[in-house]
């Protein structure tokens, strides 16, 4: 049985061709298919276990770390001389965040509230909870500037209540006292005769309402009916928009709760966020893109007008009364008290601010914060969020606790919240975010690539055997001719 050796190279053309067409349909539809799957897993869905369990829970270790400003001249400050403060720290914190009590409801939206929860880790940590520091005693100082619109009298009644309960200007406690509270018989005077004055009902401490809490009730879109609308708050507390602020812009509820944001990013989206502890939303800006152990991210960043005063950046007059530019005024959702928020060591805030205490030295490397995304799912891969705590103070005729106290920000403690996606979490990312579709490209082009040689080669063999053939032909037409010439001569 003969082989029809040009039928053969006629099927591997048909083969080859069908193969390119696959390839050309998978380069197609890859990218649908990709962005098909990319929802799926983006949805809030308990039936999506992986991600859900990550939105739920958020494995991904987190780490608190606290840098307070030592006072170095407590006796100076008071005769009016600047302030000489020397950082400390990190101690640093394990934070574990959880979400409970979570709803879900037909609108395509769930709610929950999320507990955290602070646990010191020694190992990481310069120093312990039992350093001694000294820092300004806000109960004090910034009672004083509160009050100052009070007559000089009830002024100096306030003075002598201070003396009595042996408060002074300034605290000298051990760094667990000042984090998570300590015994004052003023704070406990104030719980039991003006209850609703201080943010806490137990001891007083910088952050003592933190620790052991939740953040309130969040109600957010699953993105179900609306992938764009994934992670988005619908509500927080009951409430849509904000009271604290001058202006609706500025009481808007922005963005996401600033855990995850909606997938398919670019270079011009920006990264919204609420965050109830600076009592506003936030939104950072993209700076560029990178890698992370080989998965793609982009780096978002907070802009130069995040903490601008209104007269640099029109938009922020809602948030004044201002000071200079870098500095945020939250005394409205602190009780009134004259705290202001600020990136660490005034970093891209206005310089005047840097003139009046010594000690500080801004950079970004080490001040700025940033979050680390990659921008087809809008999963954080690293996250860095600094902030720094700020008192102003000055000298309020009438409490002799102030002294002759120059006007001037006080910075009192920076923190940095961070983590980052690592081990059994970043080898998923890795295998389902880098492995897997590049292995699908190089398929996908592979297939196009076998496909054309496979023609090709399939065509060049089929095309020698045809000229192969034909020269068989002919010269077994030739050979027959000869002999037939041949023939004839000898017949002759």
């Amino acid at each position: 049985m003969t082989i029809d050796k040009a039928k053969v190279a006629l099927g591997f053309i048909v083969a080859g061709a069908l193969t390119l067409v696959f390839g050309g349909i998978s380069v197609l539809m890859g990218p649908t298919v990709m962005t098909d799957q990319v929802i799926k897993n983006t949805v809030i869905d308990p039936k999506n276990e992986m991600s859900y369990t990550m939105w739920r829970d958020v494995p991904v270790p987190f780490f608190m770390s606290v840098y307070f400003f030592h006072v170095l001249n407590p006796k100076e400050i008071l005769a009016g001389e600047k302030p000489m403060v020397e950082q400390r720290g990190p101690y640093v914190y394990r934070k574990r965040i959880q979400k409970d009590n979570i709803t879900f409801h037909p609108n395509s939206t769930v709610s929950y509230k999320e507990y955290r929860s602070y646990y010191f880790e020694p190992s990481m940590s310069v120093g312990n909870e039992s350093d001694v520091l000294t820092i300004p005693n806000m109960l004090v100082l910034g009672a004083a500037v509160m009050l100052e619109s009070l007559s000089v009298p009830v002024r100096m009644i306030i003075s002598m209540a201070f003396k009595t309960f042996d408060e002074g200007p300034f605290l000298t406690k051990t760094v667990g006292e000042l984090m998570w509270g300590y015994d004052s018989k003023l704070v406990n005077f104030l719980n039991k005769y003006l209850p609703g004055m201080l943010p806490s009902s137990g001891k007083f401490g910088l952050f003592s309402e933190f620790n052991n809490s939740d953040t309130g009730l969040f109600t957010i879109h699953t993105g179900k009916d609306d992938i764009r609308n994934v992670h988005k708050v619908v509500s927080w507390n009951g409430l849509t928009e904000l009271s604290y602020w001058r202006t609706p812009q500025c009481n808007m509820i922005n963005g996401t709760a600033g855990q995850m944001w909606p997938p398919f990013m670019t270079e011009e989206s920006t990264l919204p966020f609420y965050s109830p502890d600076a009592c506003r939303s936030l939104e950072l800006v993209y700076q560029r893109s990178g890698k992370m152990k080989g998965i793609p991210l982009y780096r978002f960043v907070a802009p130069k007008t995040l903490f601008a005063n209104g007269t640099d950046y029109s938009p922020n007059e809602g948030f004044c009364p201002c000071r200079q530019s870098g500095l945020l005024n939250v005394s409205s959702c602190r009780q009134n008290s004259p705290v202001f928020i600020s990136h660490p060591h005034f970093f891209n805030a206005d310089p005047v601010l840097l003139d009046y205490v010594h000690g500080l030295s801004p950079n970004e490397e080490d001040h700025g914060l940033f979050i680390d995304i990659h921008p087809l799912t809008g999963v954080p891969l690293n996250v860095s969020i600094r902030l720094q705590l700020n008192l102003y103070m000055k000298r309020v005729r009438g409490i002799t606790e102030t002294g002759k106290i120059s006007e001037v920000v006080m910075p009192m403690l920076w923190f940095e919240e961070r983590g980052y996606i690592d081990g059994p979490i970043l080898n998923t990312f890795h295998t389902n975010l880098v492995v897997l579709p590049a292995v699908m490209e190089y398929m996908q082009y592979g297939m196009i690539a076998l496909g054309l040689a496979t023609i090709i080669i399939a065509a060049f063999v089929r095309y020698r055997f045809k000229v192969s053939n034909k020269e068989q032909i002919k010269g077994s037409r030739d050979h027959e001719t000869q002999e037939k010439y041949i023939m004839t001569n000898s017949e002759t």
